[in-house]
C-alpha cells in the first residue's frame, strides 16, 4: 500500500468532512462544517494558483491519499502570515515578582496575559490523521512533508513558525481552562466557542474578553493544571515538534490552553537538512547505501511528497522505483528530500 501527500482539491470536501467528524472538537482547522471546509477548500485552490513569490496572508491545504484506492485519509495545512484577517490571539504565561521588605517575603505570582505578539509569523496546524491508518509512519509523513513545501516555496513564508497544539479535553467534551477562564465571561460552552471560532474568526475574543491579566492563582485546580499542557493525542506531536527545533515558550491557546510551539523557519531541521537536486537514475541497486527518506517534487498545486529511498552524489540523486513511480517522477525532474 502506497500512500502520497499532495495538494488538495475542491473534489476532496466529502473526504475532509467525514475525518472532521472524527476529530472529537477542540480542532479549529478542520471543523465538522461542510460549507467551512469548502470555504477552505477554494481558500487554498486561490493559495495554489497564486505564483507570486509575496508573503502575503494564505492556506495551503494538503491531503494525504491511498495512491491504490484515491481515498483521502490524513490532511494538514500551512498557514503564511496569521493575524492578518484579524487578530492572532495567544495568552502568555509571565510571573510578577514582588517583594515587601516589612514581611521580608517575596511573592511571584504567574499571569496570563492576553497578547498577539505572533501575529505575521507563520503557521504549520490541521495535521489530522484517521484512526484507521495510524501506524507505518504516517503521521510523520503528513508532518514533516510541510517543512519540504515551506523549503521549497521558502519565500511565501515567514522567518518565524508556530504550531497550536490542542489542550486538554474532558471526557463530556469540554474544557477545564475554557470553563476556568473564558467561558465565565462568554456564557458559552466551550463546543460553542470553538465551533463559532472555527467558522466565524476570534474577532468575538476582542470584543468581550477582559483586557487585564488573569491571576493564574485565582483559577480553579481543573484550569491551572492544563496549562500548557497538550492533549493525550497530541504528545507525539508535541515530540515531534521538539525535534524539529520547536519550543514551547510560554504561548498558550486562549480556548483550551494548549501550548503553542515556535521556531525559527530556517532553523527547522526538515528545512534546513532539506537538499534539492535532480533525478539522476531510478531503481537502486541491491545493497545500495542509500537513505530512507521524505522526497517531494513539483511546485504549488503541483507539489506531491512520499516516503522512498535515496542516494545523493555530486551530480544529484537516485531514487528507488517505488518512490519514483509514487511521485510521477524520472529522470531530469527536480526533487527535494529529507533524511527520515
Amino acid at each position: 500500500m502506497s500512500f502520497r501527500l499532495r495538494a488538495s482539491r475542491p473534489s476532496d470536501l466529502e473526504h475532509l468532512y467525514e475525518m472532521a467528524k472524527l476529530t472529537g472538537g477542540g480542532f479549529t482547522n478542520l471543523p465538522p462544517d461542510r460549507d467551512a471546509l469548502a470555504k477552505k477548500l477554494e481558500t487554498s485552490a486561490k493559495a495554489f494558483a497564486n505564483t507570486g513569490s509575496d508573503l502575503v496572508d494564505e492556506t495551503f491545504v494538503l491531503v494525504l491519499e491511498n495512491t491504490e484506492t484515491g481515498q483521502v485519509r490524513g490532511t494538514c495545512q500551512l498557514m503564511t502570515q496569521v493575524g492578518q484577517q484579524w487578530p492572532f490571539y495567544s495568552y502568555r504565561l509571565n510571573t510578577l515578582t514582588q517583594h515587601s521588605q516589612e514581611l521580608d517575603r517575596t511573592v511571584r505570582a504567574e499571569l496570563l496575559s492576553l497578547t498577539t505578539d505572533l501575529e505575521g509569523c507563520s503557521e504549520v496546524g490541521g495535521l489530522f490523521l484517521h484512526p484507521g491508518e495510524r501506524a507505518g509512519g504516517l503521521g510523520l509523513l503528513l508532518a514533516r512533508s510541510r517543512y519540504l513545501f515551506i523549503k521549497m516555496h521558502r519565500q511565501r513564508f515567514a522567518d518565524r513558525i508556530l504550531a497550536e497544539l490542542r489542550g486538554i479535553i474532558d471526557d463530556r467534551g469540554g474544557s477545564p481552562f475554557w470553563d476556568g477562564v473564558a467561558g465565565r465571561f462568554f456564557g458559552m460552552t466551550f463546543q460553542e466557542a470553538d465551533y463559532f471560532n472555527a467558522i466565524n474568526g476570534n474577532q468575538f475574543i476582542a470584543d468581550l474578553m477582559p483586557k487585564h491579566p488573569v491571576y493564574v492563582a485565582m483559577l480553579d485546580d481543573d484550569a491551572r493544571d492544563v496549562i500548557g499542557l497538550p492533549h493525550p493525542t497530541g504528545r507525539a506531536a508535541m515530540r515531534m515538534l521538539e525535534k524539529e527545533g520547536f519550543r514551547y515558550e510560554g504561548y498558550v491557546d486562549i480556548f483550551d490552553g494548549g501550548p503553542t510551539m515556535l521556531a525559527r523557519t530556517d532553523d527547522v531541521v526538515s528545512v534546513k537538512d532539506a537538499r534539492g537536486g535532480e533525478v539522476t537514475g531510478v531503481g537502486l541497486e541491491d545493497g545500495a547505501a542509500s537513505t530512507a527518506s521524505i522526497v517531494a517534487t513539483g511546485s504549488l498545486a503541483d507539489f506531491r511528497s512520499c516516503y522512498g529511498r535515496a542516494v545523493w552524489g555530486d551530480d544529484g540523486v537516485q531514487l528507488g522505483a517505488t518512490a519514483a513511480e509514487t511521485l510521477g517522477v524520472g529522470v531530469g525532474d527536480q526533487v527535494h528530500a529529507v533524511a527520515r
